[in-house]
């Protein structure tokens, strides 16, 4: 495959949704989950979090109780507090943060709670578990914003042709 892949892929992303979608639909999963840690790993080889942090822009995470449990006595706040000053509870009724880009994202893009970010981050993309299957939608959607997403997925589609 071209070593270019990461070229425009936000626009590619779009236009290969349909593609991508037929193909989580019909892959042999125990195929593909062998062959996502390799794939995950050369994604990060290629894309520096750093410089993108376009999850923390787009994306909040869930704060599950044990996330916010360590994050508040973290930031020396009681847990009620911190869930008013940064969370609110999203349609599914879980929580999530209130604005953004992230309120713990910095301007160098780092995480200003790295060490205690919630376990959605920590596993942020999911390309290297079964999520990447059992929760389709949001696998299309971190393709849109994750170039680490649409690069595994470009490789996946491209490995199975």
């Amino acid at each position: 495959m071209n070593e270019d892949i990461l070229k425009n892929w936000e626009k590619k992303s779009g236009e290969n949704q349909k593609k991508y979608k037929a193909f989580l639909k019909r892959a042999d999963k125990n195929k593909v989950l062998k062959q996502l840690p390799d794939l995950h790993e050369e994604a990060f080889e290629k894309i520096d979090c750093l410089s993108c942090a376009n999850c923390c822009r787009n994306y909040s995470p869930r704060f599950k109780t044990p996330d916010i449990k360590r994050i508040s006595k973290h930031l020396k706040m009681k847990e009620g507090a911190f869930i008013e000053t940064y969370l609110r509870v999203d349609e599914d009724g879980d929580y999530v943060t209130k604005t953004s880009p992230c309120p713990f994202l910095g301007e160098d893009n780092f995480c200003a709670i790295y060490e205690h970010r919630p376990s959605d981050c920590h596993r942020f993309p999911y390309t290297d578990e079964d999520v990447i299957f059992k929760r389709p939608a949001i696998t299309l959607k971190n393709s849109t914003f994750c170039p680490a997403v649409y690069f595994v997925l470009e490789k996946l589609t491209d490995i199975t042709k």
